[in-house]
């Protein structure tokens, strides 16, 4: 799968590519929206995996219209919106909402570059707001897939109980197998009653810093070549 993206500036990384590996276990159906979706790849990936039928939204126009381009260049149909997810409109019900969302502390020095700035800071999608807001929009019983921080899981598993998206299956990502976790997935169901299920670590890099087997499966299951290309 070929998909463009920009030369300077924002650009998908492996977060995308674990979470979309991590959402296909689910097996998505029904109608997927994918927040602040970049140019994209999470979403386009599981469009071309399973019957689905896909929404997208972003705040940056340009993301925006590099997403379109990547579903038409590879065939794929797409309900594309330009906006803020906060005030997006609710009269949509999803069986998936799927994201991988701004998470970093707005505290640190942050990139004056606007375009990454939207993309990596959490003040631009306040995770309480952000939760919220899927809650309105998911069908009964429907699931909210995501990463976040790591270290935020406290106001993740709070805030997801409190709105009754109950996490079911929650996997942390280390870079190596003694490296703290940076990066957290979580399945979480509007009204489930199910336990929590704490999976196995993923563990993207071996002893010499070569990928792993389920690391390395994950990419050649997405199969994406990037093209640098502006607009």
């Amino acid at each position: 799968m070929y998909l463009y993206q920009p030369s300077s500036g924002y650009a998908y990384n492996s977060d995308s590519i674990f979470l979309y590996d991590f959402i296909s276990q689910f097996k998505p159906k029904g109608r997927l929206l994918d927040v602040g979706c970049g140019v994209g790849i999470i979403s386009l990936l599981l469009t071309r995996d399973f019957h689905i039928e896909t929404d997208i939204i972003d705040k940056q126009r340009l993301m925006l219209k590099y997403a379109q381009h990547n579903f038409s260049l590879n065939n794929l149909e797409v309900n594309a919106h330009l906006g803020d997810f906060q005030e997006f409109k609710e009269d949509i019900k999803y069986d998936f909402i799927v994201s991988n969302p701004p998470f970093y502390d707005s505290n640190v020095i942050q990139s004056q570059n606007e375009h990454l700035n939207i993309s990596r800071y959490a003040h631009h999608l306040p995770i309480d707001k952000f939760i919220q807001k899927v809650k309105k929009l998911l069908k009964p019983r429907g699931y909210f897939i995501f990463c976040y921080d790591a270290k935020q899981i406290d106001k993740l598993l709070y805030t997801l109980k409190e709105q009754k998206i109950n996490p079911e299956q929650i996997r942390f990502v280390h870079s190596k197998i003694d490296r703290e976790s940076k990066l957290v997935m979580i399945a979480a169901r509007l009204n489930s009653k199910s336990l929590t299920k704490i999976l196995p670590p993923l563990i993207v890099f071996n002893e010499k810093s070569v990928y792993n087997r389920e690391a390395k499966k994950a990419f050649e299951k997405a199969g994406t070549q990037s093209i640098k290309g502006d607009y």
